[in-house]
């Protein structure tokens, strides 16, 4: 997708050379070898540009489309009335969206990628940008918007969008995935959590911790120390999040050697089977999806949830008004909730890296000559949804602060929520400090196989292990033997 690139330099070569033939000097022998060929360009670049104007003049609309998701609990709500905003003030673009639940945006864009004919625009999660990008239908949008749009966002999150020297999407947020504690049972329990918040801590310590927030009502569990969704593909987010703090911040190394086949994932695999063992977790973990584990963090059954997000505490702070006031929405057999955010531990070996879950919106095409019009068009719908009050508003629901200028100068103009914990939010701010850096360097295609090894064999194998039906040993060695197979032994971490 250079091809714009590919025109400025050609229209800015034919300019200077009829600027030196006009003043009677001899052309450059570094001048195209045919002005023919440099002035079809020019006039190709012309012609495109004179298509939108008549698109305006005639009332013809250029079709942007958008598969999206429930970024926020009203995004869906108010996207309606962000597109017609935006369809009111462009003469010449026209944003349809298409709305996918978070289950099935994933499918849904696989589908249309397969078929060729995907949307102009996605909101999907950085690391599937490895995966579309193999496919060839991922736009390069880095030369379709200006210096201050690019400028606009931060640019250590914008990098979670480029791959090589492209960008393909333009983030809404970064959010740090992490785990979150009921207050009470935690001073319970004896933890002192603001330390926690502050130091972090090991995985020994954690271990340690949530056995003291299990709670016996006779042989029955009444409260575990700790709960995770790991139904389905919720099991992803588990191992992605934990592995991240025992010595594996990516799939890849520095020296882009697949990661997964050092012996440290054999040691953190045996880890976590330790907690379920330990009886702090629920035996039928790969049972629990994403409402069953908050349910049962606002029932009281568990002292610590995961993954936990920034928004969690104003869900639980929402749920506990409605108990206050006696309405009957509020979730049944629920109680108070003081709802406290943590970091991931560390394990042996590991350091401090928080997961960052940059999200935000690609740009496809199923073209293979697409019209630079028209990806021009997408390039700047993606960046309205992207920034502005869009940004702040998807941000605060989000208990988030937004990744552009614009954002958070739209951000300040909002109604500052009230009864915030600053506890919670200095907790974060750290973490987003200890989030670990885009992978930019990573290959399209090595990405593409280390997911496709995440899919099928990864996730597959991890809900075995939680279920006690695969042992460490056996996942760890099926880990191994799709890496070999993939990257070949050279290709792997060997230790």
């Amino acid at each position: 997708m250079k091809r714009k690139t590919l025109r400025n330099i050609l229209t800015t070569t034919l300019l200077m050379a009829m600027v030196i033939s006009g003043c009677g000097s001899q052309q450059s022998a570094e001048a195209p070898a045919s002005q023919d060929d440099a002035a079809r360009e020019v006039q190709s670049v012309a012609s495109e540009e004179a298509q939108g104007q008549e698109q305006a003049a005639s009332g013809e609309k250029d079709v942007v489309t958008a598969l999206l998701p429930p970024v926020s609990g009203t995004y869906q709500d108010k996207l309606n009335a962000w597109v017609e905003e935006f369809n009111a003030e462009n003469q010449n673009i026209e944003i349809q969206v298409t709305t996918a639940s978070w289950e099935d945006m994933t499918q849904k864009l696989d589908v249309q990628v397969n078929a060729g004919s995907p949307p102009d625009i996605a909101f999907i999660g950085y690391d599937g940008i490895t995966k579309y990008l193999d496919s060839g239908m991922l736009v390069d949008i880095g030369d379709y918007l200006d210096e201050s749009q690019l400028g606009d966002f931060d640019e250590n999150v914008l990098n979670y969008f480029r791959n090589g020297d492209g960008l393909y999407g333009l983030p809404a947020y970064c959010e740090v995935q992490c785990i979150g504690g009921n207050r009470q049972f935690l001073e319970d329990a004896g933890i002192d959590w603001q330390s926690v918040q502050q130091n972090g801590w090991t995985y020994d310590e954690f271990r340690e911790a949530i056995q003291k927030g299990v709670v016996m009502d006779g042989d029955t569990v009444k409260t575990y120390g700790f709960v995770f969704a790991c139904s389905g593909v919720t099991a992803k987010d588990y191992f992605s999040i934990f592995v991240k703090n025992a010595g594996m911040p990516a799939a890849f190394d520095e020296d882009l050697k697949y990661a997964y086949t050092s012996t440290k994932m054999l040691d953190f695999l045996t880890d976590l089977r330790a907690l379920i063992d330990d009886g702090s977790m629920p035996k039928e973990l790969s049972a629990i999806d994403a409402g069953k584990r908050w349910n049962m963090m606002l029932t009281g059954q568990t002292m610590i949830t995961g993954k936990g997000l920034s928004s969690f505490e104003k869900s639980a702070a929402d749920n506990n008004a409605l108990l206050e006031s006696g309405d009957p929405n509020a979730v049944e057999d629920s109680i108070e909730l003081d709802y406290i955010v943590l970091p991931v531990p560390v394990f042996d070996g590991g350091e401090q890296n928080a997961y960052g879950a940059v999200d935000g919106y690609i740009c496809l095409t199923g073209e293979k000559d697409p019209d630079e019009t028209h990806l021009k068009n997408v390039a700047s719908v993606a960046y309205y949804l992207a920034s502005g009050a869009r940004a702040a508003e998807t941000c605060q629901e989000l208990y988030l602060k937004p990744v552009c200028e614009s954002g958070r100068t739209a951000y300040e103009e909002l109604t500052p929520i009230e009864n915030k914990n600053e506890d919670n939010t200095k907790a974060v701010e750290l973490l987003t400090e200890q989030i670990a850096p885009a992978r930019s360097d990573i290959p399209a295609d090595l990405g593409a196989e280390a997911i496709q090894i995440e899919d099928e064999v990864i996730v597959p194998k991890f809900q075995g292990l939680l279920a006690g039906e695969v042992s460490p040993e056996d996942m760890y060695q099926a880990i191994v033997d799709a890496a070999y197979d993939a990257f070949g032994e050279e290709g792997c971490v060997q230790d």
